[in-house]
């Protein structure tokens, strides 16, 4: 497999569900299947074992096991752009290695989690990591899920110091901090938004697409945001906006894959089980993620 240069990483790169079996174990066939779904439906490119894709949940072999995975099922089509972070440097070493050798686009690396480093810390980290591979790292910011924010001046100048990390996932509600990126870091750094209903502002701003799980139901939908923007035909991208906002916020009535693993269960794309701390929505919440597929006309047949 080819590396692409960076700049061909723009559009919908999806969050990709894990999908497991009623005895929890890995549902590969179901997963390629999704994949071949996502790019016959426009998706720009795939991402796999980010937070959508339950990683904690995961073990290290296995998540190597779904990139290797994913990646023959991709097989060069779109961009490839498997998550890699974790809150441990040698973890995360391993896995990006091991992305890097399966000829992988660039690697989705978040924020440390639970350990709270200094902006200090986390240039230490990133740097190291940078050092010791050669694939292109995007930098996962969420401080929702990492209690933890990286700031634009610690982006700046890890950008300055290292030619490979080429962008971040913005999972940040603060929009603000999203134009300080781009205005520190250099507007030809890629910048996707990780908060769905920022997916077309922030292409607004001069983001370079979006990582957003609601493509995991809407792919076409989704892509076709970038597609219209891309364009010139930004009335038609703010209509998408719009129509997408019931289901945005729907997948996060509870944790996210919650509600989405039961949405795309409704609607017979895959057997939706969880692992362990995650299980399925409330009753109450089931009902609400029904209302809201019906509203858009959504069944399994159709879906």
């Amino acid at each position: 497999m080819t590396r692409r240069d960076p700049s061909e990483i723009r559009g919908s790169i999806v969050p990709i569900i894990t999908p497991f079996n009623d005895d929890l174990s890995f549902d590969e066939k179901t997963f390629v299947e999704f994949i071949g779904w996502q790019i016959d439906s426009g998706s720009h490119g795939i991402s796999v074992t980010g937070t959508t894709g339950e990683p904690s949940s995961l073990s290290l072999e296995e998540r190597e096991h779904l990139i290797e995975v994913a990646a023959l099922a991709i097989d060069g089509r779109v961009p490839f752009v498997p998550g890699t972070g974790t809150n441990n440097l040698d973890e995360t070493l391993r896995l990006t290695r091991h992305a890097e050798e399966l000829g992988a686009d660039a690697a989705l690396v978040i924020v440390p989690y639970y350990n709270k480093p200094s902006q200090e810390g986390l240039y230490r980290y990133y740097s190291t990591l940078a050092s010791s591979v050669e694939i292109p790292i995007i930098i996962y910011n969420i401080p929702g899920r990492t209690a933890l924010n990286i700031a634009p001046e610690t982006m700046a100048r890890l950008r300055r110091d290292h030619s490979t990390i080429i962008g971040v996932k913005e999972s940040n509600k603060d929009f603000e901090h999203a134009s300080r990126v781009l205005h520190q870091c250099g507007r030809d750094f890629l910048v996707y938004s990780g908060i769905e209903l920022l997916c077309y502002p922030m292409l607004a701003i001069g983001g370079a697409g979006h990582i957003s799980a609601t493509a995991n139901i809407f792919p076409r939908e989704v892509a076709d945001i970038y597609n219209h923007v891309a364009e010139g035909r930004w009335e038609e991208a703010i209509e998408l906006h719009y129509y997408l906002l019931p289901v945005n916020d729907m997948i996060f009535f509870e944790t996210n894959p919650g509600p989405l693993k039961f949405a795309l269960g409704e609607l017979g794309r895959i057997n939706p089980v969880w692992r362990p701390p995650l299980c399925e929505p409330s009753p109450a919440n089931q009902k609400r993620v029904r209302d809201v597929l019906a509203g858009y006309g959504l069944t399994k047949e159709d879906g």
